[in-house]
């Protein structure tokens, strides 16, 4: 059998072998190393001396010595110690209680907190089982038809490895030699934009057919307000707005009598006015951050930047294994130039976990593989990935950009709108409303805060990956430290589960380090670009047949095994179809979600039947699972369709290549 029929046969039997059940990790790094072992088989030599097992201990040194993944336990512990917190209950109870008036309510608010934890967390089973408990019964009590249950909870629960902070993000930027950060703002947008599509989905079938939503009793619609608030809306006026400032400036009213029995006092109104305006508050600060990062600090940002840094940035993208962006980007699109030397196709570098030919003549030493990377001398800090990431900032722009005119009209659009909200909800905002807002902002506000924070200093330069996910888990300890719902046992259990999850993580990246050279090796990935070239298609051609191939993979694998193994087949002939490898890439984030939504494996429908009710059957959850990969594929060709929609935050905040 030739080195092609060998390569291309350890690529179908790694498909059966993981379907079968095998652990993936160890099935790659066996299958790596016994094809390896054929691939380097000298008969004039002892079997010990087999080049196989230097090409293990180089690709597992490599793998350890990719910075990218420092962030992943990091952010796997942050998302395990708020599972572990209980921090979702509340949650739930609150923004139940605002969307209480929409269609489909309790459906509505299980998307929201779905959304909301998986940007959190980052854990699908984690988030699907905790949806599955606080909201499969509520759902089925209240009247909810079955496919709609399952379905909004495994889909919503998909959202958090799409949208970041992501694992899923942090594995192909270390496969593709992408740059975290601007993968991390390349998924923001297509994430919430799926989410949108999903709640669309949600209230328009429950407007068409509202039996399978039906709405919930009065009596489970009601507020419990506090006797204190009783006696001010009395005392004052129903709006409590007006009524806490009028109490405030003059509390003789409102601490006597009933006030003082309902344990009203001054620094009780002062903290209630407070609460009250934090809405106003919320906004302001949401808009003034905005004008002041577009128009001021766009224009103070103009001393150019040393030629260090983008000399760094060029050069560390093959340290990942993946290609380097060819000049003549085009900011606007996902396609670009092609290189001047015509396109050819050339083997992607990998000093960490790409393909990687060894030689094939004997070294001086005596016929060894070269020292895995790393044992050279230490190379400066602006060489490092997470350097990398902190210089690609906003910072790094060289001269400041002029704002559009456009921005300047639509931002005062946005505060007429702003404006006439705030002044509706206020004159709604009577003693019912207060009591809702104090459960959000007592419940939500702290992981929305922790979530901004933890995503705007990547984004913004502040922070590396690495050092925003050391500050999500120290945020997340002080959370349910201060929720007291995060006891020893459960620190425990999350520390145990962030190491069980890395240690997979880990594994896989050297099971396919070995895999994928190996492969190299027998020439299966020359064979694999012969044959796509040969087929003489257009870039958009190329564009459906990649997407479709990962769309199918994703019924019979997980996201997991196609990022790590097939992914990579894939990425050296981004270059020769001028496809920008950032805007191919959040295509196959998108549309791994089907992974999670795809029969047999889709590991949410299991996640969900092991805590559904028994009349809960698989086949209910699957159906109810369906039509959200159609929505999946109906955000992939608008994204397609709009690229702005992808590359638009991450060309404005770091400028186009």
């Amino acid at each position: 059998m030739s080195d092609a029929a060998l390569g291309l046969s350890m690529l179908g039997l790694i498909v059966v072998v993981i379907m079968l059940g095998f652990p993936t990790a160890f099935t790659l790094m066996g299958l790596g190393i016994m094809f390896g072992f054929v691939a380097f088989y000298d008969p004039a030599v002892h079997f010990w001396d087999n080049r196989i097992f230097e090409l293990m201990v180089q690709r597992a040194f490599g793998a350890m010595n990719n910075d990218t993944l420092l962030s992943i336990p990091l952010f796997v512990l942050m998302g395990y110690v708020m599972e572990r917190g209980a921090l979702v209950d509340k949650m739930f109870r609150s923004v139940q209680f605002a969307f209480r008036g929409m269609p489909a309510s309790l459906a509505v608010t299980t998307l929201v907190i779905c959304t909301f934890w998986g940007i959190a967390s980052g854990l699908v089973g984690a988030v699907v089982v905790l949806m599955g408990v606080i909201a499969m019964r509520p759902m089925l009590n209240a009247g909810y038809d079955v496919r709609l249950a399952s379905g909004v909870i495994t889909a919503g629960g998909t959202l958090g490895i799409l949208i970041p902070p992501s694992v899923m993000i942090i594995v192909y930027a270390a496969v593709a030699g992408q740059s975290v950060v601007k993968l991390y703002a390349a998924a923001m947008f297509p994430g919430f934009f799926l989410s949108l599509l999903y709640l669309i989905y949600i209230i328009g079938w429950a407007l068409i057919n509202p039996k399978i939503a039906p709405r919930l009793p009065p009596d489970a619609l009601k507020v419990p307000i506090s006797p204190w608030l009783q006696h001010l809306s009395a005392s004052y006026s129903h709006r409590m707005l007006p009524a806490l400032f009028a109490a405030t400036l003059s509390p003789a009213r409102a601490l006597a009598g009933a006030g003082r029995e309902a344990g009203i006092r001054w620094s009780k109104l002062v903290r209630a006015l407070g609460m009250a305006l934090v809405p106003a508050a919320a906004t302001i600060v949401t808009l003034g951050t905005v004008w002041w990062y577009v128009v001021i600090h766009s224009q103070e940002s103009d001393e150019p930047v040393a030629p260090a840094a983008p000399a760094a940035t060029q050069k560390a993208a093959p340290a990942g294994g993946g290609l380097a962006e060819p000049p003549g980007a085009s900011p606007g699109t996902g396609l670009k130039e092609p290189p001047a030397d015509g396109g050819a196709l050339k083997e992607p570098p990998a000093e960490q976990v790409g393909l990687k030919e060894p030689p094939s003549e004997p070294a001086a030493s005596g016929g060894a593989l070269q020292e895995p990377p790393g044992t050279e001398p230490a190379k400066p800090a602006a060489d490092t990935g997470d350097q990398l990431q902190s210089l690609s900032g906003p910072q790094a722009s060289s001269a400041p950009v002029a704002v559009p005119q456009e921005f300047y009209i639509g931002f005062a659009i946005t505060c007429v709108i702003a404006l006439a909200l705030l002044i509706w909800y206020y004159l709604r905002f009577d003693a019912e409303q207060y009591e809702i807002l104090s459960m959000l902002v007592a419940s939500v506000m702290p992981l929305g805060i922790l979530t901004f924070v933890v995503l705007a200093v990547i984004l913004f330069g502040i922070t590396t990956a690495t050092e925003s996910a050391a500050v999500g888990a120290a945020g997340a300890f002080l959370m349910a430290w201060q929720a007291k719902t995060l006891n020893w046992q459960r620190t425990k259990e999350a520390v145990f589960l962030t190491a069980k999850t890395t240690a997979m993580v880990c594994w896989l990246f050297i099971g396919s380090a070995i895999f994928s050279a190996v492969f190299a090796i027998l020439g299966g990935q020359s064979l694999v670009e012969q044959w796509v070239l040969g087929m003489n298609l257009t870039p958009v051609q190329f564009l459906l047949l990649s997407q479709a191939i990962i769309f199918v993979l994703g019924w019979p694998l997980e996201w997991t095994e196609i990022i790590v193994i097939f992914v990579p087949i894939f990425l050296p002939l981004l270059q020769h179809f001028q496809i920008d490898p950032m805007l191919w890439g959040v295509l196959v984030f998108v549309n791994l979600q089907a992974a999670f939504l795809s029969p047999p494996v889709a590991m949410s429908a299991f996640y969900l039947k092991g805590v559904s009710p028994p009349h809960v059957t698989i086949n209910q959850i699957f159906a109810g699972m369906m039509p959200y990969m159609l929505i999946v594929i109906v955000c992939m060709v608008l994204m397609y369709a709009w690229p702005g929609l992808t590359l638009w935050l991450p060309n404005y905040l770091y400028g186009g290549n």
